[in-house]
């Protein structure tokens, strides 16, 4: 194995906590299953992800409606209050980026399956994500996790070498993903796991 050059996070679930309930859990008054119901059938997953790869908001929530129009005032909290679903940063995950940054024997890099219309907000509420080299947004590019094509652009546009990258993400999909194009896969778990799997790689902390 070649030594690791480059370490690339995801940022959702890595680095920042983001989360539907922080909204909907008050609106349903504390019924964890009728709000659960809400994301598993109304705004779901794979509803979501398709404005992370590039899909207009205002025409996901609209379409969304049509659907569902007993929903609406629901459907329309989910991007309206978009910026209330943001928590905090995880800290010790936080603490070993600093580190990262800090060390001039590393490039260190994002790869994100976010919205691009919802980005500016996050930049505005986390201003570390300034010090990473490079930020790949999928909404931006119109494709996302955990698909080839988003891995070969993050490749290609920082000149990196698969066998001398790792990539750290809390969805084991996208993990599967990276390792089809050769990246070393780290499926995120918590931060001190985290650390020491860095550091079984070879990676200075």
């Amino acid at each position: 194995m070649k030594e690791i050059k480059t370490i690339i996070f995801d940022l959702g679930g890595v680095l920042i906590d983001w989360s539907p309930e922080y909204v909907y859990l008050k609106e349903f008054r504390g019924d964890r299953a009728k709000m659960d119901w809400f994301l598993q059938h109304i705004c779901a997953w794979d509803w979501n992800v398709n404005q992370d790869a590039g899909y207009p908001i205002a025409k996901a929530t609209e379409e969304r409606i049509a659907l569902f129009p007993e929903y609406e005032s629901l459907i329309r909290m989910y991007y309206g209050r978009w910026e209330e679903m943001l928590g905090f940063a995880h800290e010790g995950t936080l603490a070993i980026l600093k580190k990262l940054i800090d060390n001039p024997n590393y490039r260190v890099l994002a790869l994100t399956n976010w919205s691009g219309e919802t980005w500016p907000k996050a930049i505005a509420k986390f201003p570390w994500l300034q010090w990473f080299e490079g930020i790949l947004v999928s909404g931006d590019e119109h494709m996302r996790k955990p698909f080839a094509n988003i891995y070969n652009l993050m490749l290609e546009r920082y000149h990196i070498q698969p066998e001398e990258a790792v990539f750290i993400d809390d969805s084991y999909a996208n993990i599967e993903g990276c390792e089809a194009v050769g990246i070393t896969g780290i499926h995120f778990k918590n931060a001190p796991t985290l650390e020491i799997q860095l550091r079984t790689l070879g990676i200075t902390i």
